[in-house]
């Protein structure tokens, strides 16, 4: 397999899923070579819809994502998914439990899954979530899913990298003023009642309603709809996926499209800055110079603030 990017998104293209499969890894590893990978894609962006699919752990989201995928093939819609997944303490890379769980869509030519390891990363996503979704983009996937890992009451970063944002809970979650404080109203665009079977489902609906009726939002506003589903069975899918498409008509019909996807490159641009930054901070930090400065503010011929003004020049 070639290492030259522009021959890879050429492959990618055309379907080939080792080609879509190095590209990504190219930008996982990151460097030069994510960074000619992303100029390579870059032309061919633009198209997909990506939905960010977010929750507590134990939700069900990856159930839930399996249950998507397949409603949206039923459609003729080709789909890539990223599952953020834990880093394995083992390997540093991804537990793989999400894969697991969707390994009916593994002959499936119209998707594509790849679990991501989050390498630390508290927000629920790794790093390099915003590139891969370019690639799938690039490889002509229509949809991209990505679903994070639980790492709290709610990843409210996923807002900043999707088009349109699911936020799945269960029974018994917990009331209003729970669901006010972990900053839903904020982040999600759809909500998901998972598990809807369970005793509790009317209670959360009706505590998610009251919510939304506190924000006041008008009717030239999108008031989530709330989705009752049971994914193990497929039960409720088929309208979780009318209100995306719901929600990707209102906000195509009101020309928001354009601006949230602004608002996501500059956050983009200004993570990729940030990780430059630190790279140059890191190769700073090290050296006989580095050490040597680190000898002098030990013993009080210089302060640390001299110091580092001196590394910076």
């Amino acid at each position: 397999m070639t290492d030259d990017a522009a021959a890879l998104v050429a492959r990618a293209r055309d379907g080939d899923r080792v080609a879509i499969a190095k590209l990504l890894t190219m930008v996982e590893v990151g460097g030069e070579r994510a960074r000619a990978a992303i100029a390579a894609t870059a032309p061919h962006t633009g198209n997909a819809w990506t939905v960010g699919i977010t929750g507590a752990p134990g939700a069900g989201k990856s159930t839930l994502t399996d249950a998507l995928v397949k409603q949206l093939r039923a459609c003729d819609i080709e789909v890539g998914v990223l599952a953020v997944d834990p880093t394995s303490p083992f390997s540093g890379g991804a537990i793989l439990g999400d894969r697991v769980r969707m390994q009916d869509h593994s002959t499936d030519p119209g998707v594509f899954i790849r679990s991501m390891a989050t390498r630390g990363h508290l927000g629920g996503l790794a790093l390099a979530t915003p590139l891969a979704v370019r690639v799938l983009d690039a490889a002509k996937k229509q949809w991209v899913l990505i679903e994070t890992v639980g790492v709290g009451q709610v990843e409210v970063e996923i807002a900043g990298h999707a088009d349109s944002t699911v936020v799945v809970v269960n029974p018994g979650w917990g009331d209003g003023v729970q669901a006010a404080k972990a900053g839903l109203l904020e982040v999600a665009d759809v909500f998901v009642v998972n598990k809807a079977d369970r005793p509790g489902a009317r209670e959360t609906r009706r505590d998610l309603d009251g919510m939304l009726d506190l924000g006041g939002l008008d009717e030239h506003q999108w008031r989530p709809p709330i989705v009752e589903t049971v994914a193990t069975e497929g039960t409720g899918v088929a309208e979780l996926r009318d209100a995306l498409r719901a929600h990707r008509d209102f906000l195509e019909a009101h020309d928001l499209v354009d601006a949230r996807r602004r608002t996501r490159v500059r956050d983009e641009l200004r993570a990729i800055v940030a990780e430059q930054l630190r790279e140059r901070a890191a190769a700073l930090g090290s050296g006989a110079k580095f050490d040597a400065l680190v000898d002098r503010v030990a013993a009080r011929e210089l302060d640390p603030f001299a110091a580092a003004s001196e590394l910076l020049a």
